[in-house]
């Protein structure tokens, strides 16, 4: 009980910060460009017949001189007509290739040796990544470019969820108040992490780590390469704003959640301490206060949970209108019954002995 009570103190008391810096130490983004190099874009393909084509129409429409854009997409191993999909997109598009992958270059496996492969391929300096599934905004390039200040190695756009279903608004409030607490952070000049749906890579900050290929490989590639990008000296810049706005396709099923999210969980082992503990303290909420609950009141128990409720609510809600989106009020009630199931259901299935399963193969 007496463990319950400090986490509950501590969990507060680091929320009301982060609001506090959410509200008062909001940033501004100039998100112009003097100049429109030439760009890449790095996609990794598997068995994505049914999801490929939204990704490429998008990329298709951005808002940016096609003769400057290279697209490289990396065809793994696909078993489904994911490759007849692709050429039958770029066959009059000559800045577009459609790579098959073939064996592993050093220490990279899986979707970091697809990305290790297209970026032996690339002729610029600037590498975009997204993936597969991924919808990006036509206004993605000029301004992730625009944060490319010197110095900077990796720039971050922001991702969410696209769909109808109850389940699909409620990953969707998941990931934008996870991005919203990575942000808040990440504004006073710490760092936090990257996406690989969402990223740009100067090409010398990622040949001065020697690429995927060089670095310890981890199924969260993008947390890896932008761990080893800093440690060589590197900055970095998050953006938290609807002109990066991409949208992805939810999990489709239970078990794709569970596994997504078992990944997502390994991954943040590797992210800074600080970070961690608030994602910690963030998903380990209710089933930390189970047990407290057991020596409590109705009403108190009820305060626990209207607490946490009205101030998360005002921190997505803030999250949301930054982004020009918006919920109905309902929404934040379901988003926290949500929580109180995922946070227990998921804590539980990532200490289970069972590996990780993306994109077919098993980690």
């Amino acid at each position: 009980m007496i463990v319950s009570v400090i986490y509950f103190i501590v969990y507060f008391s680091i929320f009301l910060a982060l609001l506090g810096l959410l509200l008062f130490n909001r940033r501004r983004y100039t998100l112009t460009l003097t100049e429109e190099p030439r760009i890449s874009i790095l996609i990794a393909a598997r068995n994505e017949e049914h999801t490929i084509m939204r990704c490429l129409l998008a990329i298709d429409a951005l808002n940016y001189p096609k003769n400057k854009i290279e697209v490289l997409i990396g065809n793994d191993a696909s078993t489904d007509r994911t490759r007849l999909v692709i050429e039958g997109f770029i066959k009059d598009k000559p800045n577009y290739s459609c790579i098959d992958i073939t064996g592993n270059i050093g220490n990279a496996r899986g979707k970091a040796n697809v990305l290790a492969h297209l970026a032996k391929h690339a002729t610029t300096d600037y590498y975009f990544y997204t993936d597969a599934d991924i919808a990006v905004p036509e206004t993605w390039v000029q301004a992730m470019l625009s944060e490319m200040k010197e110095n900077v190695g990796v720039v971050t756009g922001i991702t969410t969820i696209t769909g109808n279903h109850f389940f699909h608004k409620m990953q969707a409030l998941d990931w934008l108040y996870a991005l919203g607490l990575m942000q808040v952070v990440s504004d006073i000049g710490l760092p936090v992490s990257t996406m690989g749906n969402n990223m740009l890579l100067r090409r010398q900050a990622y040949e001065s780590v020697g690429g995927f290929e060089s670095i310890r490989f981890s199924i969260t590639e993008d947390i890896a390469i932008f761990n080893e990008i800093l440690n060589k000296g590197w900055s970095f810049s998050n953006i938290y704003t609807r002109h990066t706005l991409a949208f992805s396709l939810p999990a489709a099923s239970l078990g794709q959640y569970m596994h997504q999210r078992k990944r997502w969980m390994s991954g943040s082992m590797h992210l800074p301490l600080y970070m961690a503990i608030i994602l910690i303290l963030h998903s380990a909420y209710y089933p930390v206060l189970i047990p407290f609950f057991a020596y409590t009141s109705v009403g108190v128990m009820g305060a626990i949970f209207t607490l946490k409720m009205l101030f998360q609510s005002l921190f997505v809600h803030i999250c949301l209108r930054r982004l020009n989106l918006a919920v109905p009020w309902l929404y934040y009630l379901l988003f926290e019954l949500y929580l109180v199931v995922s946070s227990v259901i998921l804590i539980i299935y990532f200490f289970l002995p069972v590996k990780t399963i993306w994109k077919g193969r098993k980690y």
